[in-house]
């Protein structure tokens, strides 16, 4: 991945984090004036002797409507409350981060875990301003959890492992690496899979099921080129050629210089030069194919030949 393409993807994952939707920005700020104005007339809706709890109809249905109201607007003040410390935290959290690929990945995994801890305290308060007895609901739910946790560990593998990816740094958002013989760019990290992406495919593999990542990301790559040479040219000649000419090949893609490292094979029918490069992981393919191209017109021009495969054929004379 180039500086451009993590740039790209930085700005997208900003605007994602900081930008809520019109329509959320305007159901957000209607909860938010309900809420204020349930404070400013608390002690008209929710007294024992307020409209909503005396009975003023002789209909018991009726009655048992008005009654929830109050419950219904407490539930509402805990949600709009919680929502905007969310929205703040997370908010806060994206303005702190600097967003190179690692916060960026940890960005993703402290939101999802935010908004699912939130979901789960939500539903618990909501629950208990209904009347429900949550201490007998949550009991429940750790005994279930308990039974579930046995049937699914693998689950849990996957998770722990996607944590300890995060956290240890491993590889990030962004990061070309390679896992089981598949190279590829790592578009999400989450907490029970990982996915990468070559070619416009996309391999989706357990975190548990991560062995031996090859990060090559970390450190610039090295691009390779090998040329064969016909054992006919002398290598003195071919290494003047190459010590004139080599400076002048630029390649767009690499850091450096292109070098040469020297005779790499002697081959069945030629000697095998090899050239090197770094540059970044996701430039090597296509830099490796501009050294092909520049180098073969090197040699061209000073008439140094590359060799091919030739067929001599015998024919048997009649007696």
């Amino acid at each position: 991945m180039t500086k451009k393409d993590l740039k790209m993807q930085t700005e997208e994952v900003r605007k994602k984090v900081k930008k809520l939707g019109p329509i959320k920005i305007i159901i957000l700020l209607i909860m938010a004036i309900g809420t204020v104005c349930s404070y400013v007339f608390h002690d008209w809706i929710f007294p024992a002797t307020s409209v909503f709890n005396k009975g003023v109809s002789s209909s018991e249905f009726v009655n048992g409507l008005l009654a929830l109201v109050p419950k219904i607007i407490q539930a509402i003040q805990v949600i709009t409350i919680v929502l905007i410390i969310m929205t703040v935290v997370l908010l806060t959290i994206n303005r702190i981060f600097k967003k190179n690929q690692r916060e960026i990945t940890v960005i993703r995994l402290i939101s999802n875990l935010i908004k699912t801890v939130v979901v789960i305290g939500l539903v618990i308060a909501v629950l208990a301003i209904w009347g429900i007895d949550t201490t007998a609901l949550i009991t429940g739910a750790g005994v279930i959890t308990l039974v579930v946790g046995l049937g699914m560990q693998s689950l849990i593998s996957d998770v722990v492992a996607g944590l300890f990816i995060v956290f240890e740094n491993e590889f990030n958002v962004g990061d070309i690496i390679t896992i089981d013989g598949f190279r590829g760019t790592v578009v999400s990290i989450g907490i029970r899979t990982t996915k990468l992406e070559a070619l416009g495919n996309i391999k989706i593999i357990n975190n548990s099921d991560i062995r031996g990542v090859l990060n090559q990301t970390v450190m610039p790559s090295t691009a390779k080129t090998l040329i064969d040479v016909e054992y006919g040219e002398s290598l003195a000649h071919v290494d003047e050629v190459i010590k004139q000419n080599l400076p002048g090949i630029k390649v767009d893609g690499i850091t450096g210089d292109i070098c040469y490292d020297g005779v790499a094979e002697l081959g069945a029918s030629g000697v095998t030069l090899q050239f090197t490069a770094t540059c970044y992981e996701g430039d090597i393919f296509a830099v490796q194919r501009e050294m092909n191209k520049k180098l073969k017109n090197m040699f061209d021009e000073n008439g140094i030949g590359i060799p091919f495969p030739q067929l001599v054929v015998h024919t048997a004379q009649e007696k």
